[in-house]
Formats: C-alpha cells, sequence, structure tokens
C-alpha cells in the first residue's frame, strides 16, 4: 500500500518546462508564495537548465529551493502545475490540440494518482477545459482539488481591454469571461460594472455611446488575442504565468477569491458533467463553491452552447469513458 504523503504548503510544482512552465516559474519564484519548486519534464537536462538560471536570480529575490526532479519529488506539493502538452501553432484552434494532449495527460496524471497525491492539481494545458475533465476523470481526486486556469487570463485581457477604452484602471473593471477558454467563450457585460456602476452607464460618462459596436469589438479582441500574440511570438506565456500567480495566491493564502477557473458543472444554467470556467470561490481546498451570477438570456444560452461543445468534443476524443 502507497503511503499517502503530508501536504507542504510551501511546495508547488510545475510539469512541462516549456514557454508556459518557465514563465509561471519565474512568476512564482518572485511571489514568496512558496520556499520549494520542483520542476518535472520529460527532458530532464531542460528542467535542470531551467532550474539553474532561475535560482541565479535568488539573491534578488527570497530564498527558495529549485530544483529538476521525478514524480516522487511532487508527491507532498502544496499545487501540482500541469502545462505540459502540445504548443497552439498559428492558425490551431485550442480544441485541435485535444488527441494530442489527452494522450499526454494518459502518462502524467496516473504517475501522481498512484501516489495518493493529497493535494490540488492546476491543470493550464491546453484546451484546458477538457483537459481539466481529463485530469479529473483519471486522477479520481475529488472534483474540488481539480480545477483549470479557465477563463481567468481571459477575464483579465477582457478587463485590461476595458479599461484602456474607458481611460480607467483595470483593477477597478469587474466583468467575467465565462464558458470554454476558447472561440466559443462568453463576455458576461449583463452584469459588468466599473466600482459598480453598470457599464453601459460609465461608458457614457467617458463619451462613449456606441455600446453594441464597442461591445462587440472587445469581446472579439478579447477571444483573438491568442491568435495575435501565436502569430506574432509564436507563443503566449506572460499573461498566463500571471493569472497562475494568482490562482496560487488564492490557494496557499486561503483568499476566498472569486476567479473564473475551469470547474465541474452540476445542472447550473442546465448544464451537467463537463468542466468549463464559472466564477468560484477558491481557496486553500480548492473551488469551495461555484458563484451563481446573473446572466441574460442571450449569455445563458451562449453558456449552454458552449458547454455542448466541450462535451461533444470530449466524447469525440473518449475522455467520457475514461477512468481512473
Amino acid at each position: 500500500m502507497t503511503k499517502t504523503p503530508k501536504v507542504n504548503n510551501r511546495k508547488v510544482a510545475i510539469i512541462g518546462c516549456g514557454f508556459v512552465g518557465s514563465a509561471t516559474a519565474f512568476a512564482l519564484m518572485q511571489s514568496g508564495l512558496f520556499s520549494e519548486m520542483v520542476l518535472v519534464d520529460v527532458n530532464h537536462q531542460k528542467a535542470e537548465g531551467e532550474a539553474m538560471d532561475i535560482s541565479h536570480g535568488e539573491a534578488y529575490a527570497r530564498p527558495m529551493n529549485i530544483y529538476a526532479g521525478n514524480y516522487d519529488d511532487i508527491a507532498d506539493a502544496a499545487i501540482i502545475i500541469i502545462t505540459a502538452g502540445a504548443n497552439q501553432k498559428p492558425g490551431e484552434t485550442r480544441l485541435d490540440l485535444v488527441q494530442k494532449n489527452v494522450g499526454i495527460f494518459k502518462t502524467i496524471i496516473p504517475e501522481i494518482a498512484k501516489r495518493n497525491y493529497q493535494g490540488i492539481l492546476l491543470i493550464v494545458a491546453n484546451p484546458v477545459d477538457i483537459l481539466t475533465y481529463t485530469a479529473l476523470k483519471l486522477s479520481g481526486l475529488p472534483e474540488n482539488r481539480v480545477i483549470g486556469s479557465g477563463t481567468v487570463l481571459d477575464t483579465a485581457r477582457f478587463r485590461e481591454i476595458l479599461g484602456t477604452h474607458l481611460g480607467v484602471d483595470s483593477r477597478s473593471v469587474h466583468a467575467f469571461i465565462v464558458g470554454e477558454h476558447g472561440d466559443s467563450e462568453i463576455a458576461v457585460w449583463s452584469t459588468a460594472n466599473v466600482a459598480g456602476v453598470p457599464i453601459n452607464k460609465f461608458c457614457e460618462l467617458r463619451g462613449h455611446y456606441n455600446h453594441v459596436q464597442a461591445m462587440k469589438k472587445i469581446a472579439e479582441d478579447v477571444k483573438n488575442a491568442a491568435y495575435e500574440i501565436i502569430e506574432r511570438k509564436t507563443a503566449t506565456y506572460y499573461g498566463i504565468a500571471m493569472a497562475l500567480k494568482r490562482i496560487c495566491e488564492a490557494i496557499v493564502r486561503d483568499e476566498k477569491s472569486i476567479l473564473p477557473v475551469s470547474n465541474m458543472m452540476h445542472g447550473a444554467y442546465g448544464i451537467d458533467d463537463i468542466t468549463l470556467s464559472m466564477p468560484a470561490v477558491v481557496g486553500k481546498n480548492g473551488v469551495e463553491v461555484q458563484m451563481p451570477i446573473s446572466l441574460s438570456i442571450e449569455e445563458a444560452t451562449a453558456l449552454k452552447k458552449s458547454a455542448d461543445i466541450l462535451k461533444q468534443t470530449a466524447q469525440k476524443a473518449g475522455v467520457t469513458d475514461l477512468k481512473a
């Protein structure tokens, strides 16, 4: 019988040392959230190189033990962040990556599960909603402890673009992207506001009156942001690294923060048995409760359509039939 490891709340692990994994490691080293970080990659030398490079900046940050390791080394981590997977190429959608990355997860998740892992799995690789569902199926872990980065980054992009449009600090903008982290995502305009002022009213205060056209353009800019970045520099990684740092903060500090992470649906909005992004209270145990946010009829319909797309994709990839 495998011994159950005790969780070390000051330890984080990252599986996958590509662009996203290494940028995340760098962001977490600077955060001061952890005192130990293990990097795991199929190319062990790559993990060693990243650990060496990042650790050389510790003299200007906080003490941290950063090293390359294996699955035995990460069994007691408070959070395991999984970025491993094929990268999205120019012209390729996140859903196009399904088969390749589900196959990779079939080798990763069982290794974690057989060590009686007691921490939180944070899924990042794309398509993140399908892979979060895959990780749930293969790990057998409680749903609250398997979460995806979801639309945390999309929401940050939404708030940043809105803030720029309105000439206001993006941190004062309260708005969510929900659904798939991808082409069917939904900008929730019905409850969007700036410091409590409804978004359309605030727009008019700033001299913007063509609401429909502006809303459509902003939503498209958010949805296409990753494609625009990939076309210019082949990959996105800094934004998602910051989003992951934010999720880790909420978990490690037990902040009870409301973040649009990918989590399991159980009937809300007519959606069941699929993971997608909806705002949820995130703390030391992962997802504590999903927030019942108000959606317009159009938004609820679009969310159901997004869920249907994800369910069909999961079924075609054979994810629904997976077992731990």
